[in-house]
């Protein structure tokens, strides 16, 4: 607490609020300093006696003009835009855009998600909704989107990884490991990647696949695993020859098949497919071709003997 006291003899100290006194005298007040300049100005101003500055007129009706337009976009809820204007054109308009870590998402899709116009201000810019605007596109798995001042905008995608493709009726998307869809297929560098053909294939997909790879040389002649009723597998390879898996056991079916294939070749005929179904028994169906090779076979076969009949 302070006060300022005059020298006069004469005078009467009064107080004014907690926090500050000053002195009366003479029928005047004695001002705190930091009052002191502004009430100068003012008695000089009611004496007449105050020369305004050059131009004062002009920066004062500047002034109200500026203070008419701050309310006037406050009231209509312009302040964002005025702040974007303003900013851009102070030197924080975004010039330069960093992508880093995209591979299938395109350049053009995360700016569009970003919202850049050619003068969007970076002080303007807000973050958290770009970053939630870019992270609902289909390949994301998460990004970060970070301001560096004054004009850059740092965007780092980390993308989702695709496992298999899932094809459920006439579509083809691509899913994760976890079995949640990615995006549509349209071909490119995932084409070698498993396929997995109806409903449950993508849930019971992962580990079935893991188990066969134990086999790799038999695994990498799989295209396509079909899941059956949610119960069982088919394998279709590479050649096209169909094996019908068993609903348990199938590790068991697998490694009696490829020792009999490396024994006889089994699988490097004209079948169609291997049904493994029975426990008893293996049954093998030839392609059409090779079934009319076999009974047009079997018909000359059936016509010597007949011929060498008639002649005894």
């Amino acid at each position: 607490m302070f006060a300022l006291r005059s020298r006069h003899r004469h005078s009467a100290e009064a107080s004014y609020g907690a926090g500050w006194r000053c002195v009366v005298f003479g029928g005047g007040f004695v001002f705190p300093r930091w009052f002191r300049r502004l009430a100068r100005m003012m008695e000089r101003l009611r004496l007449g006696d105050y020369d305004p500055p050059p131009f004062a007129a002009t920066m004062a009706s500047a002034a109200l003009f500026a203070a008419a337009g701050i309310y006037g976009a406050i009231a209509g809820g312009h302040t964002d835009t005025v702040v974007q204007a303003v900013t851009a054109r102070s030197g924080f308009a975004v010039a330069d855009v960093r992508i880093k870590g995209n591979q299938n998402v395109s350049d053009i899709d995360i700016l569009q998600e970003v919202g850049l116009d050619g003068w969007t201000s970076l002080v303007g810019l807000d973050a958290s909704d770009a970053r939630e605007r870019i992270a609902a596109l289909p390949w994301v798995e998460s990004v970060s989107v970070r301001k560096i001042y004054p004009a850059t905008l740092d965007v780092d995608i980390v993308e989702r990884e695709p496992f298999a493709i899932w094809q459920h009726g006439s579509e083809l998307t691509l899913v994760e490991r976890s079995g949640n869809v990615i995006a549509p297929f349209v071909g490119g560098r995932y084409a070698s990647l498993p396929l997995l053909i109806g409903m449950g294939s993508t849930e019971a997909g992962p580990e079935f696949i893991d188990r066969l790879k134990r086999t790799p040389e038999f695994a990498a002649r799989v295209r396509a695993y079909v899941r059956v009723a949610e119960r069982r597998w088919n394998l279709v390879l590479r050649n096209g020859i169909t094996i019908k898996l068993p609903e348990t056991g199938e590790d068991a079916a697998i490694a009696a098949l490829v020792a009999l294939d490396n024994e006889s070749g089994l699988l490097s005929r004209d079948i169609a497919t291997v049904d493994m179904r029975f426990a008893d028994r293996l049954v093998v169906r030839l392609t059409p071709e090779a079934a009319e090779r076999r009974e047009a076979a079997l018909k000359e076969q059936l016509s010597r003997n007949g011929r060498r009949g008639a002649n005894i």
